[in-house]
């Protein structure tokens, strides 16, 4: 039998060309791996391009700054809140918010807005002002209101605490003990806000 010199080198699968929406997610994804792994100050545009595999123009000719590119990937990949818990008592349903919350706070994008709120300088948090309350604190005072609003209807809240400031009270405490404090929100640090600061708020007047 006669065999040839030479060999066919294997064939190598070719990788599939990443267009449109796929790609868009990946440099998105990316970005947020980025913002939490290295946080805003270390962020480029090149290692971007590096972690969704791609080249830097494809990354440029979708956004053109690193501004815009974060902005879209915070907005893409928040958690969504959908509906205010509903387990039959206030104290229930603000704990299993705040959990919500917290565990917002605490994710990938979670981690990735906060590298923004602590490292941009008042310019650029400026910048995001519409993605933080859009995505984080919108949908929580939206929520806290259903949660204030049936525990009205319950009897369980006094009727006044249909208010701005009552409802900003919880995204407003998480937020400012985990940016000046370094608060991680244990269980037991949600249920003594809900105890102490949120209850005693909302309590109808005995008197």
């Amino acid at each position: 039998m006669v065999t040839s010199r030479w060999t066919a080198a294997p064939a190598r699968a070719a990788t599939p060309r990443r267009r449109g929406a796929v790609l868009e997610r990946a440099i998105l994804d990316a970005a947020l791996e980025q913002l939490s792994t290295v946080g805003w100050n270390g962020l480029t545009m090149e290692g971007v391009a590096a972690g969704a595999q791609t080249g830097k123009a494809a990354v440029y000719r979708r956004w053109p700054s690193k501004e815009d590119l974060v902005a879209d990937a915070l907005q893409a990949g928040l958690p969504r809140f959908e509906e205010a818990p509903d387990l039959g008592g206030v104290r229930e349903d603000l704990f299993a918010l705040c959990r919500q919350a917290r565990d917002a706070l605490y994710s990938r994008p979670g981690f990735a807005l906060r590298a923004v709120i602590h490292e941009c300088d008042p310019t650029q948090v400026e910048r995001f002002h519409d993605v933080i309350f859009e995505g984080v604190v919108g949908p929580i005072v939206k929520l806290l209101r259903d949660v204030i609003m049936r525990g009205i209807r319950r009897g369980e809240v006094r009727p006044d605490a249909d208010n701005g400031y009552v409802f900003d009270a919880v995204p407003a405490m998480m937020m400012y003990r985990a940016k000046m404090r370094g608060s991680e929100w244990s269980n037991e640090d949600l249920e003594e806000m809900v105890d102490q600061l949120m209850l005693p708020l909302l309590r109808p007047d005995t008197a």
